[in-house]
């Protein structure tokens, strides 16, 4: 260890300590080169820093809900008469028109009850007409005072016995001709039929249930939000002049249905059990995608904030008195600004206030960022500023 040694030498150290001394104030004396040069007064360097310029803009906030398909109408086949069901007259699960027969009730009793009804109306036909001829005999003799009042009045009732016999049977007709239509069981609606709730061969009662026809297209979904979205959607839906809100429905793969909806329905009262409102919403479905049952999501806008600024989420940090965001100014300064946060929309942050339009927001690099740092700001395009 000769060089240790010899730093014990008075001599020897005052030897080097001169050139050593003369090399610090040489260094002292010359400027930094590299590192992207000194901040103001001799401070760090300039932080590299990427920046967008902000302007602001109306943004729609829109919520996402669940809710249960349905048919938006759904209608119970039922047998009117009673009698053997002798035939159904569908497939099971197809789509039929309304007025497509489903069913064939047995129909020969019914077809005499016409038959009788008819008799009885010819028969009733027959008495009126002889009543008439039989007035207007006794009118001509009642004028010629060849019989008296009582027998005129007596031949009037006959008459006016026959005329209402004779609606009567008309109406037993039109009865009869009603029952027999029945027989054959028709589809109260357009949609798709459901499963035989009765086989042929059974022996019905006016009133049992065949199948059920649901109406898919358009389909109707129904759903609720609380009762504070409801009341910013009512809001919404008046500065827009209309109540019936463009909606638009998620389906499971998180994609949009293509076919937008409209709020047809909002009820006047809120649920006690959830405080929530319970809206329908109705989509056109002329493929059968949705399917009644089924649960769906719909996506509704609930508010519109005017005057807003969006940044990317990354560009907001938490600062002692709440989120700030770092400005560059024009001396390439950035400064900490407080700012009042809104939601997150399609994945950008919504700013309040704090902003004014132009103002260049850094949104990468600000993680060591202080409060009076100078920066390089360079622009999220690409572009030099």
């Amino acid at each position: 260890m000769p060089a240790l040694k010899n730093m014990r030498n008075p001599a020897i150290a005052a030897a080097l300590a001169v050139p050593l001394l003369a090399l610090g104030l040489h260094g002292c004396g010359q400027p930094q080169q590299g590192g992207g040069g000194a901040g103001p007064g001799g401070g760090m360097p300039a932080a590299p820093v990427t920046f967008i310029t902000v302007n602001s803009e109306t943004v729609q906030i829109e919520r996402d809900y669940a809710g249960r398909l349905y048919g938006a109408r759904e209608a119970e086949v039922r047998a009117r008469v009673g009698g053997i069901l002798e035939a159904r007259l569908y497939e099971e699960g197809e789509r039929v028109a309304e007025g497509a027969p489903l069913f064939q009730i047995e129909e020969a009793a019914y077809r005499i009850a016409l038959q009788r009804a008819e008799a009885d109306f010819a028969d009733a036909q027959a008495a009126l007409n002889q009543a008439q001829r039989e007035w207007r005999r006794i009118a001509g003799l009642f004028e010629q005072r060849a019989i008296s009042e009582r027998e005129r009045d007596q031949a009037l009732s006959t008459r006016e016995l026959a005329e209402a016999r004779l609606a009567q049977a008309r109406a037993g007709v039109a009865q009869a001709r009603l029952e027999l239509d029945y027989t054959t069981v028709l589809a109260p609606v357009d949609g798709v039929t459901g499963p035989e709730a009765v086989t042929p061969g059974n022996l019905l009662t006016p009133g049992a249930l065949l199948t059920t026809v649901t109406q898919t297209d358009p389909i109707r979904l129904r759903f609720s939000i609380p009762t504070e979205d409801a009341e910013s959607w009512r809001r919404l839906a008046e500065t827009r002049g209309t109540v019936s809100a463009e909606v638009r429905l998620l389906l499971p793969d998180g994609s949009l249905y293509e076919e937008p909806g409209r709020i047809d329905f909002v009820a006047g009262t809120v649920d006690p059990r959830t405080g929530a409102v319970q809206l329908h919403a109705v989509f056109a479905n002329p493929k059968d995608r949705l399917a009644p049952g089924a649960l769906a999501r719909v996506r509704l806008p609930v508010e519109r904030l005017e005057s807003v600024y969006l940044v990317d989420p990354q560009a907001v940090s938490q600062g002692p008195a709440g989120p700030v965001v770092f400005i560059i100014d024009e001396q390439d300064v950035a400064h900490a600004r407080p700012v009042k946060l809104g939601p997150i929309v399609d994945g950008r942050q919504v700013v309040m206030n704090g902003f004014e339009d132009g103002d260049r927001v850094v949104v990468n690099g600000q993680v060591a960022l202080r409060d009076g740092a100078s920066v390089q700001p360079q622009a999220r395009d690409g572009r030099a500023d």
